[in-house]
């Protein structure tokens, strides 16, 4: 769950792609916040103000933040979650040197071996978003959940449904059933906050609940790696482990954040998702349990000087296209490898990381206009967007784990996650859960990442995949050549 953020904001440019390639989020395990407004769901708050609402002045420095933490602490809430993770089996147990240990390990099949799963629990934060019982949190605070637990205003304690997650943004809605109204968070627009402006954290950092914490805003439109829709606002309020879910005030008492990454090595530096882009999603979890997106079938990255230079383009607008997946609606509507895609529904594309909002956005099925850049030639096309592929359409697929040394659970890439992967049947194995405190937590290795080679050996499967590791030394490190989002790069994970 915890992946340890590297390098932040040093870009490494491979492949013609400027990625933060070491930019690795660490995920805390925490949950929310919210104001306390009673009988009213949050979202039907802030539609009903959202036309009046007008951005604050500049405030002076605040004497004093009691007046806020009294009145917002009551929206938020401690989550606990009981996780089952599989690990791979070790002998339960360690026979001496000699003769008696020699025959043992010539019949490792009669070494007892310990189980398999391993029962592991964490906390977090949440904000009650409605009076009925509905807590925005974080997706990796309760991703694999066997029980959730959730804890109201210190006292209360209520079992809690996960109704709905999207890993793609690292959101998920839990669902209580409260004795009475509980008082819901109301939400704020993120667009309008700046930098500078102050704000307030409420959370459970460490387990220590009901937290109050305070900053500015310190930087917004962040890319971190995280995933497709980083958007993430910078803060120097404190945050730690345990925050994760939890939300970020404005000096309204509204919800402009939810906090979910910090960088470990350093002070004054964490992460939150828009409310905005919560916002639009959390209707969609509410009712059918996972977000339904755009989809165009293609694999892009930013333009450089030099690849501008190299296209002979006049400047770094748009996005280029390095792949079209075959049979997507990017490759029936004529977009090409090298195309540099200006505008999408009319509306400009600035660059690589904008282009998967604007399509994530798009009813599926809606035809919509596109302008590309082909060899210095502008040409208007018209793709129908289609449906990205469900997060859940694998849920079902066998997962195996690999030596539990290396603490990696890999999964065959099937044709159906290939195509939403962006990849080749075939052409490596997905990494589908890592183990806590394992050296593959601690590399930075994600959920979700392609393993394509391990010790500079190409792997096609589990069981290729199982035969390098299980030959590995535990002295030398092991080595991945990892492909993440549309970039590849090596990783070594060490004992």
């Amino acid at each position: 769950m915890f992946n340890i953020l590297k390098n932040f904001l040093t870009n490494k440019k491979m492949g013609g792609l400027s990625l933060a390639v070491f930019a690795l989020a660490f995920l805390l395990a925490g949950f929310g916040m919210a104001s306390a407004f009673h009988g009213t769901s949050a979202l039907q708050m802030k539609s009903a103000t959202a036309s009046t609402a007008v951005p604050a002045p500049a405030a002076a420095v605040p004497g004093s933040f009691a007046d806020l933490a009294k009145r917002l602490s009551p929206t938020v809430v401690n989550v606990k979650v009981t996780k089952i993770e599989k690990v791979g089996p070790s002998p339960m147990f360690q026979f001496p040197e000699g003769p008696f240990g020699d025959f043992f390990k010539q019949f490792p099949n009669m070494i007892p071996q310990g189980p398999e799963n391993r029962q592991t629990q964490g906390t977090g934060s949440g904000v009650i978003i409605s009076a009925d019982g509905y807590i925005l949190t974080n997706n990796h605070v309760v991703e694999g959940a066997k029980e959730v637990t959730v804890t109201v205003g210190d006292k209360e304690e209520y079992k809690a449904e996960v109704v709905g997650r999207d890993p793609k943004t690292d959101l998920a809605v839990l669902k209580i059933k409260p004795k009475e109204n509980l008082p819901a968070a109301q939400l704020g627009n993120s667009d309008q906050i700046n930098v500078g402006d102050w704000v307030l954290a409420i959370g459970s950092p460490f387990g220590l609940s009901h937290t109050v914490t305070s900053g500015i805003v310190s930087a917004k439109g962040r890319v971190i790696g995280a995933g497709p829709y980083d958007n993430f606002i910078q803060t120097d309020a404190s945050i730690n482990p345990g925050n994760s879910g939890g939300p970020l005030f404005n000096m309204n008492g509204e919800v402009v954040g939810i906090n979910t990454a910090i960088l470990p090595y350093g002070q004054g530096i964490g992460f939150a998702i828009p409310i905005n882009t919560a916002e639009q999603i959390i209707p969609q979890l509410e009712a059918k349990g996972e977000v339904t997106r755009g989809y165009l079938g293609v694999s892009i990255q930013s333009l450089t000087p030099e690849l501008t230079k190299a296209l002979k383009l006049e400047d770094s607008q748009g996005a280029l296209v390095s792949e079209v997946t075959p049979d997507s609606p990017a490759a029936k509507a004529g977009i090409q490898r090298g195309d540099v895609i200006v505008s999408f529904g009319k509306k400009p594309v600035e660059d690589a990381r904008a282009l998967p909002i604007m399509v994530a956005g798009t009813p599926v099925g809606q035809e919509v206009p596109i302008t590309v850049l082909r060899n210095g030639e502008k040409h208007q096309l018209s793709v129908m967007v289609g449906k990205l592929p469900s997060e859940r359409a694998e849920e079902g697929t066998s997962i195996q784990p690999t030596q539990g040394k290396w603490g990696l659970q890999l999964q065959d890439l099937s044709p159906q996650l290939a195509s939403r992967l962006g990849v080749k049947a075939g052409q490596g194995v997905v990494v589908a859960g890592i183990q806590n405190g394992s050296p593959a937590e601690r590399a930075g290795v994600h959920s979700g990442d392609i393993i394509l080679e391990m010790n500079r050996q190409p792997v096609h499967s589990v069981g290729e995949a199982r035969e390098v590791v299980t030959k590995a030394s535990e002295k030398d490190p092991l080595l991945l050549l990892v492909k993440r989002d549309s970039g590849t790069f090596y990783v070594t994970v060490t004992m």
